[in-house]
């Protein structure tokens, strides 16, 4: 299903890179892994477009064709590869899908401009579309809250571990909703609204989207402490090793245990003893609940607005691909 929806999109999203100026469309296609620095072409890989595939998925469970939804797929690529690209920055992430960075391949200047120019490509994109206004609108409500999250996640890491300033769980839900479940949402919504569904139906899509994201990142963050690295090509104990505030992590910092995890990842000498304080707190379980209570939400979403059945059961089994991994 992947396959066939980056199939039925590719032609379109190289179209559109093919719109920008020639080095900042070298700069974007490296980032999807078309390229090498220079324009050699590359076997890279580019991701595995779930943005993309629930675009077409959106718009083909309003009950009308995928080929009306790719260009929200477009969008949505586009806005995800400008998010990529400043998130390595600020992050200074060297590397993005085992090769390095464009900041580090091209400069910090030339990928910030090429950022700027996917993300006012994928506008445009939008807005010369039929009911055009509409899915402009509902990219922009995404933007922001994608910005938003970003922002709190960059302001998490500046918290104490303990005290009333600590990050709380719920702090934690509202980020993940804004910097992953945001474009995840307004994927599958522009699809549906490109493909003519009632607002309803985008809106109940764009929650369902929302809910997925706090699902999928607390499964990934599980993952980044107990996975198998080689699995997630990350290694064991990854995330605590980082120091990073995951939704475990905060769970535990409010149990009993909260005090000596939190002196443990000060320290930050000892990852292992900090992921068996955190699993024998009944954090790790917590998580796992957490994301399966976001996941009932979304089918309860996907319930109660009228989808094509056959695209429906496709969107099921994408979600389950998505957070279904393994933990």
């Amino acid at each position: 299903m992947l396959h066939r929806c980056r199939t039925l999109v590719r032609p379109a999203l190289v179209e559109a890179v093919g719109r920008l100026h020639p080095w900042v469309g070298e700069m974007a296609a490296y980032s999807f892994g078309w390229c090498e620095v220079g324009g050699a072409p590359a076997v890279a890989s580019g991701g595995k477009g779930v943005r993309q595939a629930l675009a077409v998925l959106g718009a083909e469970a309003a009950g009308a064709s995928g080929r009306d939804g790719v260009a929200a797929a477009v969008a949505v690529e586009l806005v995800h590869a400008f998010s990529l690209l400043h998130d390595d920055i600020m992050d200074g992430d060297a590397d993005r899908r085992r090769r390095p960075a464009v900041w580090k391949a091209y400069g910090t200047g030339p990928a910030v401009l090429a950022g700027d120019a996917l993300f006012a490509l994928a506008v445009q994109t939008l807005a010369v579309q039929p009911g055009g206004a509409a899915a402009v609108r509902t990219l922009s409500v995404a933007l922001g809250d994608l910005v938003r999250g970003q922002a709190d996640d960059l302001l998490f890491a500046e918290r104490p571990w303990t005290g009333p300033e600590r990050v709380r769980p719920d702090e934690y839900r509202a980020m993940a909703e804004h910097k992953t479940g945001s474009l995840l949402g307004c994927a599958a919504a522009l699809g549906a609204v490109l493909g003519g569904a009632a607002p309803e139906t985008a809106a109940a899509l764009d929650r369902a989207g929302r809910h997925l994201g706090i699902a999928f990142q607390i499964v990934d963050d599980v993952l980044g402490t107990w996975g198998d690295p080689q699995v997630t090509g990350k290694p064991v104990h990854g995330d605590l090793r980082e120091r990073k505030k995951t939704f475990p992590v905060l769970v535990a910092l409010g149990s009993a245990c909260g005090d000596r995890l939190a002196a443990l990842l000060e320290a930050g000498d000892d990852p292992g003893a900090a992921a068996e304080l955190i699993e024998r707190a009944g954090a790790r379980a917590a998580a796992m609940t957490e994301a399966r209570r976001h996941l009932a939400a979304v089918e309860t979403e996907l319930a109660g607005v009228p989808l094509e059945a056959r695209a429906l059961g496709e969107l099921r089994s994408l979600l389950d691909f998505l957070v279904r991994r393994d933990v």
